[in-house]
């Protein structure tokens, strides 16, 4: 393998980085944080030389490894997390406000899935990475990382339904 580019390899991946530190820490701020220290560290390797096989998954490590860390400093703390919802921000047509309605319950539903599998279908359904990519972030099996969306999906399917034929 050829040493690594920043700008090729690195940059690029700024964006995944922030949709996965943000649905981590659910904090625009920390998840930008995070996806800058994340490009420090690779600077840092590429300038070092230093052979990785897939920096991609090197990257998605480490900004994973920072929001969890982040997430539990915040947990032992005690600091309410700030929600990013702003009922001004609402669009008025009817089917606008049902889309972003289901939008927001997927999501809630997502955030009571046990980290596993968050991460796991997180990685695969929104960032569309292979199994195997996402067994090599998460550092499990993958057979493992199908069961967790297989049981992420099942869950939030049981879930929504429930919320839909019973409501709120």
């Amino acid at each position: 393998m050829e040493k690594p580019d920043f700008i090729k390899d690195v940059l690029p991946l700024k964006d995944k980085l922030y949709r996965l530190a943000l649905r981590i820490t659910e904090n625009e701020e920390d998840a930008q944080d995070i996806v800058q220290e994340t490009m420090i560290k690779a600077w840092k390797l590429t300038e070092e030389n230093r052979q990785i096989q897939s920096m991609e998954a090197w990257c998605m490590t480490v900004a994973r490894n920072m929001s969890l860390d982040k997430t539990e400093k915040m947990k032992t703390t005690h600091s309410e997390k700030t929600e990013n919802y702003d009922p001004a921000d609402e669009e008025t047509p009817h089917t606008r406000l049902e889309n972003r309605e289901s939008g927001n319950i997927l999501s809630a539903l997502m955030r009571k899935l046990p980290e596993k599998q968050k991460t796991a279908m997180q990685l695969r359904d929104i960032e569309g990475m292979s199994y195997k990519e996402i067994a090599e972030i998460m550092q499990i099996g993958e057979s493992d990382v199908k069961v967790s969306i297989f049981r992420a999906r099942q869950k939030i399917k049981e879930e929504y339904l429930k919320l839909i034929d019973y409501g709120l």
